[in-house]
Formats: C-alpha cells, structure tokens, sequence
C-alpha cells in the first residue's frame, strides 16, 4: 500500500526535489519581541476603544416600577365596554421576576363569556363565546430592548399557529408600537418606551354548551376578526402604562 495515490507512511518523504541545504537552527527569538507585541496589541484595543467606545449606558426605563403584582389593578375599562367586563379573579397565576437586570410581570385575565345571539333559530343560544387577555411587562435595567423588540416585531405568542401574522405599527404611543392580528382570532398590541417593553394580546374562543351533544354544523359563532377592538386595545394600553408610571 506504500505506492498507492495519497498513501504517504509516517515520516516519509515523498521527494527531494524540495529540500534545501541544511540550515542551521534559528536561535529563539529574545522574550522582549513577544512583550513588544502583546503591548502593541494593547495599544491597537485600546485605540479601537477610544474609536469605536463600548455603550454601557443604561437604558431609560421612565420611571415605570414593578415593585408589587400590577395584575389584581388592570382594569381594561375599553376592553369591557366593547366586549363585556373582566371576571373579577384569573384562573392562572401570574409570573412576577424582580431582578437587577430585569423586572417582569404577565398577567392572565378572562373576559365574561356571553351567549351569542346570531343563532338562526329563534331559541336560546348554546354557543358561547369568551375572550382570554394575557399582558406582559419587562422592564430591562442593563441592557437595551430595542433590537429585540424589532427584531420580534412578526413573531406572535398566539397558541394558534401556521396562521399568517399581519403587522400594522401604531403611532403616537411609546417609543415603537406594533399591533399583530391573526385571522384565527387572536391580536397582539405590543410597544416599546425606552427599556420598558408592554404587550396586550387578545384571544377569543368559543364554547358549546349541548350537555354531551355535538354542535349543529355552521351554526357556531365566527370569531375570527378583532379589528373592532383594536381601538379599546390601545386605550387600555395607555391605561395601563400610566397606571405603572411613578
């Protein structure tokens, strides 16, 4: 196998044709060249410091706090006018971080469920239709959220997935401000102050109350669209952000 294409055993040489004279062996280099190039580098950093400067300046967060559960206070006044009040307790807990380099809170709330009146029969509907509201708080103290933010501008939460996502920015509120819908029902309110970062997002579902029986087909509720309720999102959102402003 020695004279195989590409089979070269350990410490042959394939040819002469490359070698030299024999050279005597370099004497080593003195330590005072290696320190020259180890201060050179630091001085090539240090001037790349001074061009181009590290930005550790803390974001502005404008005095929201998170110092306690804002959950049990969020009212959703335009949110329970429009489609009906809040229950007065949540089902779920919510999360609350306070760290040093962030404070965060979510909030799962419910909608009261109402009997929906577009059956075609003129009997009592057993359809019901309800609305979830999650809500989301980060406050970054160390670094800044705005590159996320923007980078997640088209990225939902939403349970219903494959949907396509629509984005429409908002004006007039914060710094940055996005509203996400999805055909299936779902919507995302989402804006960015400084290093506070706030989402709404609303979820409608349906419900079928037959005592075991299946739905009649075509005769349930069509939920899909939450654009009517994009306007009492964003009331409630300002709502919100003044309420965690001190």
């Amino acid at each position: 196998m020695v004279d195989e294409f590409g089979a070269v055993g350990t410490g042959e040489v394939v040819g002469d044709f490359d070698r030299g004279p024999a050279r005597e062996p370099r004497p080593p280099r003195p330590w005072w060249w290696a320190l020259g190039g180890a201060v050179l580098a630091s001085a090539v950093w240090a001037g790349a410091l001074y061009l181009y400067p590290v930005d550790d300046r803390k974001p502005d967060t404008h005095g929201y706090r998170l110092n306690e559960d804002p959950c049990p206070t969020v009212r959703l006044k335009a949110l329970g006018e429009a489609i009906s009040p809040r229950e007065p307790t949540s089902g779920v807990e919510p999360e609350l971080l306070n760290d040093p380099a962030l404070d965060r809170v979510r909030c799962f709330l419910s909608l009261r469920a109402m009997s929906w009146k577009g059956a075609k029969k003129p009997v009592k509907s057993r359809w019901h239709t309800g609305y979830s509201v999650r809500i989301t708080v980060a406050l970054h103290k160390r670094t800044d959220p705005a590159a996320e933010f923007e980078a997640m501008r088209g990225v939902t939460e939403s349970v219903t997935t494959g949907d396509e996502v629509k984005v429409e920015k908002v004006p007039n509120l914060g710094d940055s401000a996005y509203l996400l819908s999805q055909d299936s029902g779902s919507a995302e309110l989402r804006v960015l102050e400084g290093g506070a970062v706030f989402a709404l997002g609303l979820d409608a579902y349906t419900t079928y109350d037959g005592d075991g029986s299946e739905p009649p087909s075509g005769d349930g509720p069509d939920v899909s669209d939450l654009s009517p309720y994009q306007s009492a999102m964003i009331s409630d959102m300002r709502d919100l952000m003044k309420s965690l402003r001190r």
